[in-house]
């Protein structure tokens, strides 16, 4: 009897340890159990020791995406279910798909998706497959953003594309309990005719841009010499026209300086004269008519010298400076 005693004791004792093992849940850091008593949701397990009641108390499994390595090399994507919810950024990878674009092109594209797990319980209650939800809605949103642009918008505006599509999903996966945090376009391959006509259309714009820039070049080479040409003829006419006004005003200034001087000298003159009581106007006229014949005979070989019918008149100014001379 008190054998029996002790073994039922035992085994209560046993099962209350083992009760009291199963009671205590130690969740790690950034990760969270959501629990459910008798099916209903009860409370949500965070990092550290949590105390649960085994058997009425039951966390809830959710679907998780994996990506393994194939056979062949590849990678494969799992579904598998798990208690423990992973709040951190989470990335998935999906494979090419096929896109055709607003002018008809059939492009391959692949996405990378940043996402993070905010509401678990939003997580676990509000959709039934979260992974696979969100994949399929990428997807779809992406078909969708492509099909509104042209090939050419499609390959240079990838910075315009991810910040639609992060907008878009993180819209539609609010009621999940998700932030998406952004998107990456990875690939966009067009077909090899579309790559083979897009290369010619480069380099024929290369050659274009080639061509117009060395015309620019010549253009503005021709510019640069004709402006220089410009430049240098006035440059070189306002030497000139300095030069004539210097050479204008040193003759001016010549000028001035022999009338001075004969001014001078015809008041020298006209002085002396006066005081000899002749006449200076004689004086000088006849010095003036002197000098004019020398001038008619000079750098002539023959010896005849023609004299004008008026000479008569200037012969007497001579007389006069003779007589001027005379009297000295």
């Amino acid at each position: 009897m008190e054998m029996g005693i002790i073994i039922i004791a035992g085994a209560i004792a046993l099962f209350v340890l083992i009760f009291a093992i199963a009671g205590f849940k130690i969740v790690q850091q950034s990760e969270v159990i959501v629990l459910e008593r008798l099916g209903k949701y009860s409370r949500t397990l965070t990092s550290g020791i949590n105390i649960i009641w085994p058997i009425i108390d039951k966390p809830r499994e959710i679907m998780w995406r994996y990506v393994v390595e194939g056979r062949d090399g590849g990678k494969e994507i799992r579904f598998k279910n798990k208690v423990r919810i992973d709040l951190r950024e989470t990335v998935y990878d999906f494979p090419r798909q096929n896109v055709i674009t607003k002018d008809n092109v059939n492009v391959q594209i692949n996405a990378l998706l940043y996402f993070q797990i905010m509401d678990p319980v939003r997580a676990m209650y509000e959709i039934e497959n979260l992974p696979d939800a969100i994949e399929k809605l990428t997807q779809t949103t992406l078909r969708n953003v492509i099909g509104e642009l042209e090939l050419d918008e499609s390959l240079s505006s990838r910075d315009t594309i991810n910040t639609k599509l992060r907008t878009i999903l993180d819209d539609a996966t609010n009621k999940w309990g998700v932030k998406v945090n952004r998107v990456e376009l990875q690939d966009i391959n067009p077909p090899e005719d579309i790559k083979a006509a897009m290369e010619k259309q480069m380099r024929a714009e290369r050659d274009r841009r080639a061509a117009v820039l060395e015309a620019e070049g010549q253009k503005r080479s021709k510019i640069l010499e004709a402006e220089g040409f410009k430049e240098s003829a006035i440059k070189k006419a306002e030497g000139e026209k300095q030069s004539e006004i210097l050479k204008a005003e040193g003759r001016a200034q010549a000028r001035i300086k022999i009338a001075d001087a004969e001014a001078e000298a015809i008041r020298l003159v006209s002085q002396a004269i006066t005081t000899k009581n002749g006449d200076p106007v004689n004086y000088l006229i006849a010095t003036k008519y002197i000098e004019t014949l020398k001038e008619m005979v000079s750098g002539q070989e023959s010896k005849t010298v023609y004299i004008p019918f008026e000479a008569t008149g200037v012969l007497s100014s001579l007389g006069g400076i003779k007589e001027m001379l005379s009297q000295k």
